[in-house]
């Protein structure tokens, strides 16, 4: 195997360190920008799912250079929103709630002040099972949830960027995303592993059937409207697939050499409230020992 693992590290691991992102996920959604130019001309954002805070620190970056550019518009807002507490973000707004809640919804437009968001980014997963199609599943009911409350919070016209997993049955979420956005586009960054399902969706141009009312139930199993029609034959939607990040940079699935020089980093941000925590204090007063002897 050559040089063992405790000589090479994940290198956007690394970097995120180097850089000061709180975690590698941020590389991904850079280099979706770098694809589709997400946040130009963009004021109002919303991170789904946010913690640790690594997209957040990308919408806070980006959308202050944006201001930079153009003092005269408005002053960049971005509302962070996790079911748990986040550390402090500066120029992040960070609200402690449930996606799947109207009142969420109703209190990111009062962070907004009545307007809606230019763009809605989601980067979630649920803690997965390794049983492939339930985790798959369980994701898709997590997108569903994230575009439930993007109905509420989007624009007409704005982007809403999400990660999937891509499965035998992705199709149909396909033509579900297809109702609202007429642009869909399924991603992989070089970020993210090929060997992982992992890849990003990514709708532009929000435009939701006609006479559509946003309401806290599924949208596309309990609702009846006229672009229903349109999940008919779902294996007919062809969405198409990008590789997103320059070929000449760094391949997730690789480990790099570090070099001699190299000091190792501390976490940028270190958990607030770490499960594994709770099992490190029992390691070390012997519990499993104990356990195990018995």
């Amino acid at each position: 195997m050559g040089k063992s693992s405790k000589d090479k590290r994940d290198v956007y691991y690394r970097l995120a360190k180097e850089q000061g992102w709180r975690a590698r996920s941020a590389f991904k959604l850079l280099q979706l920008d770098e694809e589709f130019n997400l946040f130009e001309g963009v004021h109002r954002a919303v991170d789904l799912c946010a913690a640790p805070g690594s997209w957040s620190q990308v919408l806070s970056r980006k959308l202050a250079e944006n201001h930079v550019k153009n003092p005269q518009e408005e002053e960049p807002k971005i509302v962070a929103v996790d079911l748990q507490a986040m550390a402090p973000l500066e120029g992040v707004i960070q609200l402690q709630g449930d996606i799947t809640k109207k009142s969420t919804a109703d209190q990111i437009i009062s962070y907004f002040e009545g307007e809606l968001a230019d763009i809605v980014v989601c980067d979630g997963a649920p803690d997965v099972t390794g049983l492939h199609d339930m985790d798959e599943y369980i994701q898709a009911q997590l997108l569903l949830a994230a575009l439930n409350i993007t109905t509420h919070v989007l624009r007409p016209g704005g982007a809403f960027v999400a990660k999937i997993f891509r499965g035998k049955d992705i199709t149909l979420l396909y033509s579900q995303l297809k109702i609202f956005f007429p642009t869909v586009t399924c991603c992989k960054p070089r970020s993210s592993r090929n060997s992982s399902i992992e890849a990003f969706i990514v709708g532009q141009g929000y435009r939701p059937p006609e006479g559509y009312t946003p309401t806290m139930v599924n949208p596309l199993l309990d609702m009846n409207y006229d672009g229903m029609n349109e999940l008919v034959g779902p294996n007919r939607v062809i969405v198409p697939f990008l590789a997103c990040g320059d070929l000449n940079g760094y391949d997730a699935d690789r480990t790099y050499p570090l070099e001699s020089t190299h000091t190792a980093l501390d976490p940028l941000q270190p958990p607030i409230t770490a499960p594994y925590k709770t099992a490190m204090q029992l390691k070390r007063n012997n519990f499993y020992n104990k356990v195990n002897a018995k």
